[in-house]
Protein backbone atom coordinates (compact mmCIF):
# COMPACT_ATOMS: atom_id res chain seq x y z
CA UNK A 1 0.00 0.00 0.00
CA UNK A 2 1.13 3.60 -1.10
CA UNK A 3 1.08 6.50 1.23
CA UNK A 4 -0.93 4.40 4.00
CA UNK A 5 -1.86 6.62 6.97
CA UNK A 6 -0.85 5.50 11.22
CA UNK A 7 -4.66 4.14 11.54
CA UNK A 8 -4.04 1.66 8.31
CA UNK A 9 -0.57 0.17 10.16
CA UNK A 10 -2.15 0.02 13.61
CA UNK A 11 -5.17 -2.10 11.71
CA UNK A 12 -2.18 -4.21 9.94
CA UNK A 13 0.13 -4.66 12.90
CA UNK A 14 -1.56 -4.16 16.44
CA UNK A 15 -2.53 -7.87 16.94
CA UNK A 16 1.13 -8.83 16.13
CA UNK A 17 2.61 -6.13 18.09
CA UNK A 18 -0.20 -7.54 21.14
CA UNK A 19 1.52 -10.95 20.68
CA UNK A 20 5.54 -9.77 21.57
CA UNK A 21 4.69 -6.50 23.82
CA UNK A 22 2.69 -5.99 26.76
CA UNK A 23 0.92 -2.06 26.03
CA UNK A 24 0.29 0.17 29.01
CA UNK A 25 -3.11 0.74 29.95
CA UNK A 26 -2.66 4.25 28.17
CA UNK A 27 -1.12 3.13 25.05
CA UNK A 28 -3.83 0.36 24.71
CA UNK A 29 -6.14 3.29 25.15
CA UNK A 30 -4.19 5.13 22.48
CA UNK A 31 -3.96 2.25 20.06
CA UNK A 32 -7.85 1.72 20.48
CA UNK A 33 -8.82 5.17 19.58
CA UNK A 34 -6.62 5.22 16.15
CA UNK A 35 -8.07 2.28 14.96
CA UNK A 36 -11.62 3.44 15.61
CA UNK A 37 -10.87 7.45 14.94
CA UNK A 38 -13.83 8.40 12.19
CA UNK A 39 -14.68 4.45 11.76
CA UNK A 40 -18.49 5.42 12.87
CA UNK A 41 -16.98 3.86 16.33
CA UNK A 42 -18.06 7.10 17.98
CA UNK A 43 -20.72 7.90 16.73
CA UNK A 44 -21.57 10.41 13.47
CA UNK A 45 -23.31 13.39 12.85
CA UNK A 46 -26.15 12.93 10.20
CA UNK A 47 -27.44 15.79 8.32
CA UNK A 48 -30.12 15.82 5.39
CA UNK A 49 -30.11 18.28 2.61
CA UNK A 50 -33.48 20.30 3.12
CA UNK A 51 -33.56 21.16 -0.66
CA UNK A 52 -32.44 17.90 -2.73
CA UNK A 53 -32.87 15.36 0.41
CA UNK A 54 -29.13 14.34 0.50
CA UNK A 55 -28.07 12.49 3.01
CA UNK A 56 -24.72 13.57 4.53
CA UNK A 57 -22.67 11.61 7.45
CA UNK A 58 -19.87 12.97 9.18
CA UNK A 59 -17.82 10.44 11.62
CA UNK A 60 -16.71 11.27 14.78
CA UNK A 61 -12.76 11.73 15.98
CA UNK A 62 -11.36 9.98 18.67
CA UNK A 63 -9.70 13.51 19.83
CA UNK A 64 -6.65 11.73 21.41
CA UNK A 65 -3.54 14.21 21.57
CA UNK A 66 -1.47 10.92 20.31
CA UNK A 67 -4.00 10.67 16.72
CA UNK A 68 -2.49 12.29 13.94
CA UNK A 69 -5.92 13.06 12.56
CA UNK A 70 -6.76 14.81 15.46
CA UNK A 71 -4.16 17.70 16.08
CA UNK A 72 -5.34 20.40 12.85
CA UNK A 73 -7.78 21.92 14.66
CA UNK A 74 -6.68 22.11 18.39
CA UNK A 75 -3.03 23.27 17.09
CA UNK A 76 -5.13 25.44 14.92
CA UNK A 77 -6.77 27.20 17.94
CA UNK A 78 -3.89 26.92 20.23
CA UNK A 79 -2.37 29.11 17.87
CA UNK A 80 -4.46 31.58 17.84
CA UNK A 81 -5.15 31.89 21.45
CA UNK A 82 -1.38 32.21 21.67
CA UNK A 83 -1.77 35.54 19.61
CA UNK A 84 -2.62 37.66 22.45
CA UNK A 85 0.59 36.62 24.46
CA UNK A 86 2.79 37.26 21.75
CA UNK A 87 4.75 40.46 21.82
CA UNK A 88 6.82 42.55 18.86
CA UNK A 89 10.10 41.60 20.82
CA UNK A 90 12.89 39.32 20.18
CA UNK A 91 12.31 35.66 20.57
CA UNK A 92 14.88 32.90 21.01
CA UNK A 93 14.82 28.85 20.72
CA UNK A 94 16.36 26.49 22.92
CA UNK A 95 16.33 22.93 22.95
CA UNK A 96 18.00 21.04 26.37
CA UNK A 97 18.54 17.63 26.29
CA UNK A 98 19.94 14.76 28.64
CA UNK A 99 22.62 12.02 27.46
CA UNK A 100 21.23 8.98 25.87
CA UNK A 101 22.37 7.26 28.84
CA UNK A 102 19.66 8.39 30.64
CA UNK A 103 17.22 6.82 28.59
CA UNK A 104 16.29 3.39 30.02
CA UNK A 105 15.78 5.43 33.43
CA UNK A 106 13.72 8.59 31.66
CA UNK A 107 11.57 5.71 30.27
CA UNK A 108 11.09 3.64 33.56
CA UNK A 109 10.16 6.93 35.23
CA UNK A 110 8.35 8.76 32.77
CA UNK A 111 6.13 11.00 34.81
CA UNK A 112 8.86 11.83 37.57
CA UNK A 113 11.85 12.38 35.29
CA UNK A 114 10.04 14.25 32.37
CA UNK A 115 8.77 16.92 35.06
CA UNK A 116 12.52 17.14 36.42
CA UNK A 117 13.32 17.97 33.02
CA UNK A 118 10.81 20.94 32.59
CA UNK A 119 11.76 21.88 36.28
CA UNK A 120 15.38 22.26 35.35
CA UNK A 121 15.30 24.13 31.75
CA UNK A 122 12.69 26.91 33.78
CA UNK A 123 14.62 26.60 37.26
CA UNK A 124 18.09 27.67 34.61
CA UNK A 125 16.57 29.94 32.56
CA UNK A 126 14.61 32.24 35.63
CA UNK A 127 17.86 32.31 37.32
CA UNK A 128 20.06 32.97 35.05
CA UNK A 129 18.01 36.09 32.74
CA UNK A 130 17.23 37.14 36.75
CA UNK A 131 21.53 37.39 36.89
CA UNK A 132 22.26 41.18 36.25
CA UNK A 133 25.75 39.63 34.59
CA UNK A 134 23.19 38.39 31.64
CA UNK A 135 19.35 40.10 31.55
CA UNK A 136 18.79 41.36 35.16
CA UNK A 137 14.63 40.90 34.05
CA UNK A 138 11.89 38.35 34.22
CA UNK A 139 11.65 36.91 31.70
CA UNK A 140 8.48 35.25 29.85
CA UNK A 141 8.90 31.66 28.18
CA UNK A 142 6.93 28.05 26.68
CA UNK A 143 8.35 24.76 27.19
CA UNK A 144 7.05 21.52 25.35
CA UNK A 145 8.24 18.15 25.77
CA UNK A 146 9.27 16.20 22.96
CA UNK A 147 10.44 12.29 23.35
CA UNK A 148 11.44 11.44 19.50
CA UNK A 149 14.09 11.70 17.51
CA UNK A 150 13.43 11.50 13.44
CA UNK A 151 13.53 7.92 13.59
CA UNK A 152 11.06 7.72 16.29
CA UNK A 153 13.70 6.34 18.94
CA UNK A 154 13.19 7.67 22.16
CA UNK A 155 14.87 10.82 22.36
CA UNK A 156 13.79 12.70 25.07
CA UNK A 157 14.05 17.08 25.09
CA UNK A 158 12.32 20.16 26.08
CA UNK A 159 11.76 22.79 23.17
CA UNK A 160 11.62 26.06 24.68
CA UNK A 161 10.64 29.22 23.20
CA UNK A 162 11.98 32.18 25.08
CA UNK A 163 11.30 35.79 24.99
CA UNK A 164 14.50 37.92 24.22
CA UNK A 165 13.82 40.30 27.11
CA UNK A 166 11.96 40.79 30.14
CA UNK A 167 10.96 43.44 32.99
CA UNK A 168 13.33 44.55 35.21
CA UNK A 169 12.65 44.68 38.68
CA UNK A 170 11.82 48.61 38.57
CA UNK A 171 8.84 47.50 36.30
CA UNK A 172 10.68 48.54 33.18
CA UNK A 173 11.53 47.06 30.10
CA UNK A 174 14.95 45.15 29.35
CA UNK A 175 16.36 43.21 26.69
CA UNK A 176 20.01 42.95 24.62
CA UNK A 177 18.36 43.60 21.09
CA UNK A 178 18.75 40.42 18.68
CA UNK A 179 21.55 39.37 20.53
CA UNK A 180 21.31 36.26 22.63
CA UNK A 181 22.36 37.22 26.36
CA UNK A 182 22.33 33.87 27.77
CA UNK A 183 26.41 31.96 27.90
CA UNK A 184 25.58 28.49 26.14
CA UNK A 185 28.28 27.09 28.60
CA UNK A 186 26.81 28.67 31.45
CA UNK A 187 23.22 27.07 30.59
CA UNK A 188 24.67 23.67 29.72
CA UNK A 189 26.90 23.13 33.44
CA UNK A 190 23.54 24.63 34.96
CA UNK A 191 21.35 22.52 33.42
CA UNK A 192 22.64 19.61 33.77
CA UNK A 193 23.54 20.20 37.71
CA UNK A 194 19.91 20.80 38.10
CA UNK A 195 18.64 17.52 36.47
CA UNK A 196 21.42 15.73 38.27
CA UNK A 197 20.42 17.20 41.36
CA UNK A 198 16.77 15.87 41.13
CA UNK A 199 17.38 12.64 39.64
CA UNK A 200 20.00 11.82 42.63
CA UNK A 201 17.48 12.90 45.00
CA UNK A 202 14.31 10.98 43.72
CA UNK A 203 17.00 8.56 43.74
CA UNK A 204 17.87 8.44 47.49
CA UNK A 205 14.39 8.94 48.20
CA UNK A 206 13.58 5.60 46.83
CA UNK A 207 11.16 7.00 44.06
CA UNK A 208 12.85 5.51 41.15
CA UNK A 209 11.67 2.33 39.64
CA UNK A 210 14.04 0.09 37.16
CA UNK A 211 12.30 -1.68 34.27
CA UNK A 212 13.55 -3.51 31.35
CA UNK A 213 17.30 -2.27 30.37
CA UNK A 214 17.45 0.01 33.36
CA UNK A 215 17.48 -2.90 35.39
CA UNK A 216 21.21 -2.80 36.36
CA UNK A 217 20.41 0.40 37.91
CA UNK A 218 19.17 -1.16 40.69
CA UNK A 219 22.87 -1.87 41.82
CA UNK A 220 23.67 0.96 44.10
CA UNK A 221 26.89 1.32 42.83
CA UNK A 222 25.82 1.06 38.92
CA UNK A 223 23.72 3.76 39.70
CA UNK A 224 26.22 5.92 41.00
CA UNK A 225 28.96 4.86 38.19
CA UNK A 226 25.83 6.65 35.65
CA UNK A 227 25.61 9.90 37.78
CA UNK A 228 29.45 10.04 37.90
CA UNK A 229 29.21 9.39 33.74
CA UNK A 230 26.78 12.17 33.44
CA UNK A 231 28.79 14.63 35.71
CA UNK A 232 31.47 13.88 33.25
CA UNK A 233 30.26 14.76 30.10
CA UNK A 234 28.96 18.01 28.55
CA UNK A 235 25.46 18.86 28.53
CA UNK A 236 25.09 20.56 24.83
CA UNK A 237 21.72 22.51 25.24
CA UNK A 238 20.93 24.47 21.33
CA UNK A 239 20.04 27.49 20.52
CA UNK A 240 18.41 28.98 17.25
CA UNK A 241 18.24 32.70 15.96
CA UNK A 242 15.62 35.26 16.77
CA UNK A 243 12.12 35.34 15.36
CA UNK A 244 11.50 37.88 12.79
CA UNK A 245 8.09 39.28 13.76
CA UNK A 246 5.43 38.28 16.01
CA UNK A 247 3.68 36.57 13.51
CA UNK A 248 6.50 33.95 12.87
CA UNK A 249 6.39 33.46 16.55
CA UNK A 250 3.27 32.51 16.18
CA UNK A 251 3.56 29.57 13.30
CA UNK A 252 6.40 28.67 14.72
CA UNK A 253 5.38 27.64 17.87
CA UNK A 254 2.53 25.64 15.75
CA UNK A 255 5.30 23.28 14.46
CA UNK A 256 6.66 22.39 18.17
CA UNK A 257 3.14 22.32 20.19
CA UNK A 258 1.05 19.35 18.98
CA UNK A 259 3.38 17.36 17.31
CA UNK A 260 3.28 13.61 17.79
CA UNK A 261 6.21 11.07 16.98
CA UNK A 262 5.10 10.88 13.05
CA UNK A 263 2.91 12.19 10.99
CA UNK A 264 0.96 10.63 8.34
CA UNK A 265 2.19 12.64 5.14
CA UNK A 266 6.00 11.12 6.09
CA UNK A 267 4.87 7.72 5.89
CA UNK A 268 5.88 6.24 2.38
CA UNK A 269 4.42 2.84 2.00
CA UNK A 270 3.30 -0.45 3.83
CA UNK A 271 3.54 -3.81 2.92
CA UNK A 272 2.61 -7.36 4.97
CA UNK A 273 6.14 -7.04 7.03
CA UNK A 274 7.62 -3.60 6.77
CA UNK A 275 6.52 0.22 7.09
CA UNK A 276 8.67 2.32 5.30
CA UNK A 277 8.45 6.26 6.31
CA UNK A 278 10.84 9.33 5.65
CA UNK A 279 13.50 10.57 8.19
CA UNK A 280 16.19 13.21 8.36
CA UNK A 281 19.56 12.57 7.91
CA UNK A 282 21.48 14.71 10.33
CA UNK A 283 24.61 13.40 8.98
CA UNK A 284 23.56 14.97 5.58
CA UNK A 285 22.66 18.61 6.71
CA UNK A 286 19.21 17.57 7.64
CA UNK A 287 18.29 15.82 4.13
CA UNK A 288 15.19 13.77 4.12
CA UNK A 289 15.58 9.62 3.62
CA UNK A 290 13.48 6.89 3.60
CA UNK A 291 13.86 4.20 6.96
CA UNK A 292 12.36 0.66 6.67
CA UNK A 293 11.27 -0.99 9.81
CA UNK A 294 9.04 -3.99 10.44
CA UNK A 295 5.42 -3.33 11.05
CA UNK A 296 5.33 -4.14 14.97
CA UNK A 297 8.71 -2.07 15.37
CA UNK A 298 6.91 0.76 13.80
CA UNK A 299 3.62 0.47 16.17
CA UNK A 300 5.96 0.07 19.55
CA UNK A 301 7.86 2.74 18.62
CA UNK A 302 5.18 4.99 18.19
CA UNK A 303 3.11 3.65 21.48
CA UNK A 304 6.38 4.89 23.12
CA UNK A 305 5.96 8.46 23.14
CA UNK A 306 2.45 8.16 23.87
CA UNK A 307 2.59 10.40 27.80
CA UNK A 308 1.64 9.74 30.60
CA UNK A 309 -2.07 9.78 31.99
CA UNK A 310 -3.03 13.43 32.23
CA UNK A 311 0.35 14.78 31.57
CA UNK A 312 0.76 18.40 30.80
CA UNK A 313 3.26 18.76 27.86
CA UNK A 314 2.81 22.44 26.82
CA UNK A 315 3.69 24.75 30.26
CA UNK A 316 4.18 28.51 30.59
CA UNK A 317 6.42 30.46 32.50
CA UNK A 318 7.25 33.83 33.89
CA UNK A 319 5.73 36.24 32.11
CA UNK A 320 3.24 33.79 30.41
CA UNK A 321 2.59 31.99 33.73
CA UNK A 322 -1.28 32.90 34.21
CA UNK A 323 -1.65 34.20 36.99
CA UNK A 324 0.21 36.87 36.07
CA UNK A 325 0.04 36.97 32.46
CA UNK A 326 -2.63 39.44 31.53
CA UNK A 327 -0.91 42.14 33.47
CA UNK A 328 2.34 41.72 32.91
CA UNK A 329 2.01 41.59 29.00
CA UNK A 330 -0.49 44.75 29.02
CA UNK A 331 2.15 46.34 31.02
CA UNK A 332 5.06 45.01 28.79
CA UNK A 333 2.89 46.21 25.51
CA UNK A 334 3.02 49.61 26.88
CA UNK A 335 6.36 49.92 27.10
CA UNK A 336 7.26 48.56 24.07
CA UNK A 337 4.76 50.41 21.97
CA UNK A 338 3.55 47.48 19.90
CA UNK A 339 0.05 46.23 19.58
CA UNK A 340 -2.01 43.59 20.83
CA UNK A 341 -2.76 40.33 18.52
CA UNK A 342 -6.08 39.76 19.19
CA UNK A 343 -7.48 36.30 18.38
CA UNK A 344 -9.30 35.62 15.38
CA UNK A 345 -11.61 32.23 16.85
CA UNK A 346 -11.99 32.94 20.28
CA UNK A 347 -15.94 33.12 19.75
CA UNK A 348 -16.76 31.43 16.58
CA UNK A 349 -18.55 27.86 16.79
CA UNK A 350 -16.76 25.02 15.22
CA UNK A 351 -18.92 25.71 11.22
CA UNK A 352 -17.50 28.90 11.17
CA UNK A 353 -14.09 27.55 12.35
CA UNK A 354 -13.82 25.12 9.61
CA UNK A 355 -14.52 27.40 7.02
CA UNK A 356 -12.18 30.13 8.30
CA UNK A 357 -9.36 27.79 8.92
CA UNK A 358 -10.40 25.48 5.53
CA UNK A 359 -13.07 27.02 3.51
CA UNK A 360 -14.87 23.88 4.46
CA UNK A 361 -19.00 24.50 4.56
CA UNK A 362 -20.41 22.42 6.81
CA UNK A 363 -23.76 23.59 6.37
CA UNK A 364 -23.78 23.35 2.61
CA UNK A 365 -25.04 20.39 0.87
CA UNK A 366 -22.34 19.06 -1.64
CA UNK A 367 -24.82 17.52 -3.79
CA UNK A 368 -26.50 20.97 -4.81
CA UNK A 369 -25.53 23.50 -2.58
CA UNK A 370 -28.59 23.70 -0.85
CA UNK A 371 -28.60 24.26 2.93
CA UNK A 372 -28.20 21.48 5.09
CA UNK A 373 -30.81 20.59 8.06
CA UNK A 374 -29.65 20.70 12.20
CA UNK A 375 -27.08 17.74 12.33
CA UNK A 376 -28.47 14.99 13.87
CA UNK A 377 -26.32 12.54 16.65
CA UNK A 378 -26.19 8.91 16.03
CA UNK A 379 -24.24 7.08 18.26
CA UNK A 380 -22.62 3.52 17.43
CA UNK A 381 -24.88 0.02 18.30
CA UNK A 382 -23.61 -1.68 21.45
CA UNK A 383 -24.02 -5.43 21.42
Amino acid sequence: MDKPTVQDIFHRFYPAYLDQYSPSPVQAKVAHNIMNCKTGAYGANVCVCEDCGFVQIHYNSCRNRCCPMCQAVPKEMWMDARREDVLDAPYFHLVFTVPDILNPVIYSNQRLLYDALYHAASSTISELTADPKHLGAKVGYICILHTWGSEMNFHPHIHTILLGGGLASNNQWKDNGENFFLPIRVISKMFRGKYLEELKRLWEEDKLVFQGTAEKFRNHYTFKELLDSCYGMDWIPHCKKTFNGAQTVIKYLGKYTHRIAVSNHRIVRMDDDTVTFLVKDYRNEGQWKELTISGVEFVRRFLMHVPPRHFVRIRHYGLLCSRTKSQKLTLCRNLLGCKKYLSKLRDMEMPEILEHLYGIKVCVCKACGGHLGKPQMRMPLRC
